[in-house]
């Protein structure tokens, strides 16, 4: 076996934070990513860059901010952008792996343009390669290596065979990378196995905030819910249902590692692209659930829990404040690569984790459309750069981002502060402010166009 760390990465799709037991929520049932959480790390302050699709996943490959690596809204299959080449000139992880005598694979949602296409770096390759509505059952086409073929059944099963069909053909000659990315907890909320809805129909869902509170804008709800509180109900036990198909799914994976002898020896990490609001303050979706786009904590908030047991504590939890960037740089890390030159706003997660006495950030950033975020352990300082006001938050106090503390007096220190803090981090990574001409308010603006 090389001495080098095996590394699986297993990504959800619009995965709440606040939806597994590991983070607090009571009607859940995950025995498999509980064992990971039990085996391995849990990060507690765990952020995505950016809250939607396809520029999270972004964030994650290259280890850039969207205002970096040029991807700042989701992209579809059916539109222009699906076929610009958008990863093009960047290090992308699995190019750095591969070049490093990685074996990489990729199963599931690619989201980032040509995905009837295997990505560079990519020895093996099974994505979902249809426009949408991407159902979670049925017929739907994908690219097995380029070849495009149709497979019927649940896409989460799929995604898990393929991920299996690649441990099991692993030889241990060398290193794999594997990129193992789940669809069932993405909108639309239905098809999922009935035997796995069926026993959350009972749920009285507590774990979801019911009180509403607008943000500074409108309510688009553009992934449905409704206000029909039945099917709201039905809903929520279809998202319920599909994290525990997931969990299924991962438990079938961590016995092929176990069986095959790599369990000890491979850094497993578990996360989302980014969060969901399930109703959370009104709001169906994620970041582009509202006008104008929102940074709120259901939505930022992922899970990012790691594991390999000849390294990482077990059962431990963690207060560092981490987010994509700093995935990308672990996963060099475990790999034993030093980071590609150039203006990086992460750091590996290793270090905190083996050595306590590192100096960590205490914040972490994010943009979306003409909006910058940096979050404290306190507070949430917004800035927008189109004609909407900004905002600060104190999330310590029971109002939260219900109440913009902005023009409170004894507040306007703290803004002024984080303001700074926030165009400094910025302008250290050589980024440019965003120009306020190119975006109409909309949710979901022209990326293209709009920045570049």
């Amino acid at each position: 076996m090389n001495d080098r760390l095996n590394i699986l990465v297993l990504f959800n799709d619009d995965h709440g934070q606040w939806a597994l037991p590991a983070y607090g929520n009571t009607e859940l049932r995950t025995p498999n990513i509980d064992r990971l959480a039990a085996t391995g790390v849990v990060f507690e302050n765990a952020f995505t860059p950016i809250p939607v699709c396809s520029p999270a996943r972004a964030c994650f490959f290259t280890g850039l901010m969207p205002s970096q690596h040029g991807v700042h809204d989701y992209i579809a299959a059916a539109d222009k952008y699906h076929q610009k080449k958008w990863l093009d000139g960047l290090d992308t992880l699995p190019k750095l792996l591969s070049s490093a005598g990685y074996h990489c694979g990729f199963s599931g949602k690619w989201h980032l343009g040509r995905d009837e296409h295997v990505q560079s770096g990519f020895d093996d390759w099974l994505a979902l390669s249809g426009d949408y509505p991407i159902e979670h059952k049925g017929s739907y086409r994908y690219s097995d290596n380029g070849k495009i073929t149709t497979l019927t059944g649940y896409k989460t099963h799929h995604i898990a065979d393929r991920t299996v069909e690649f441990l099991r053909s692993h030889d241990g000659k060398e290193p794999f990378f594997h990129f193992t990315s789940f669809y069932a907890t993405h909108s639309p909320w239905e098809g999922q196995p009935e035997r796995l809805v069926d026993q959350y129909r009972s749920c009285t869902f507590d774990d979801i905030p019911s009180e509403e509170r607008v943000f500074g804008g409108d309510i688009l709800n553009i992934e449905g819910g409704g206000s029909d509180v039945a099917a709201q109900h039905e809903a929520r036990s279809q998202y319920y249902a599909s994290v525990s198909a997931i969990d299924e799914a991962v438990g079938r994976i961590l016995d092929e590692l176990e069986t095959n002898g790599l369990l000890d020896n491979t850094l497993i990490i578990y996360t989302s692209d980014h969060g969901l609001c399930l109703g959370h303050h009104g709001i169906w979706g994620k970041g582009n659930a509202t006008a104008p786009q929102n940074l709120i904590e259901e939505s930022i908030g992922v899970p990012m829990i790691l594991t390999a047991p000849k390294v990482l504590p077990e059962g431990a939890r963690h207060a560092a404040m981490a987010d994509h960037l700093d995935l990308f740089q672990t996963v060099l890390d475990a790999a034993g690569l030093q980071s590609p030159s150039g203006e990086y706003g992460g750091r590996s997660l290793l270090e905190p984790l083996l050595d306590p006495s590192s100096d960590w950030p205490d914040a972490t950033f994010g943009e979306y459309g003409p909006a910058r975020m940096i979050r404290t352990a306190q507070h949430k300082f917004i800035k927008r750069y189109d004609y909407r006001p900004d905002e600060l938050y104190d999330l310590s106090t029971p109002e939260g981002e219900g109440r913009n503390i902005l023009l409170d007096d004894a507040a306007s220190e703290i803004a002024v502060s984080l303001s700074a803090r926030l165009e400094q981090h910025f302008s250290k990574l050589g980024c440019e402010l965003p120009d306020r001409t190119k975006f109409n308010g909309e949710s979901r603006f022209n990326a293209a166009e709009a920045w570049r």
